[in-house]
């Protein structure tokens, strides 16, 4: 399965950071041709004090335990694979791959942060740097 490409990671993760969740999950919809999952804050019966957050199939729709859930990228970007897979028909040992799925949009998000930050330094001289 094809992942998005560094820079399209990068900026969902910048979305769910900046509260734009709905509309992180609709463009990485986008990207593999699937409806979005829906969020919802609440609990899932048997999971309620296990999870952060779950993915029901047969809902379409990710339940995160409180709103602040839904603004961690890790969390979304792995319940977004669930849906991924569940729509792909294989949905079998995923968790570990699940976490390694999330893991590879907040790494390439670090990875743009800090070349950003490198170019903003590179365009500082001393003398512009001490004023």
């Amino acid at each position: 399965m094809a992942e998005p490409d560094p820079m399209l990671q990068a900026r969902i993760v910048y979305m769910i950071l900046n509260k734009k969740t709905e509309e992180a999950l609709q463009l990485l919809s986008n990207f593999y041709n699937l409806k979005p999952p829906r969020i919802a804050v609440g609990t899932v019966k048997g999971k309620r004090r296990t999870a952060y957050a779950v993915y029901v199939t047969r809902e379409n729709k990710i339940y995160a335990l409180n709103s602040d859930i839904l603004y961690n990228p890790f969390v979304i970007i792995h319940e977004f694979y669930h849906h991924l897979r569940s729509r792909s028909g294989v949905h079998k040992g995923t968790e570990r791959k699940a976490d390694s799925y999330a893991r590879s949009f907040i790494e390439s998000y670090a990875s743009v942060v800090k070349a950003a930050k490198g170019r903003a330094e590179a365009g500082r001289s001393p003398k512009t740097a001490s004023k």
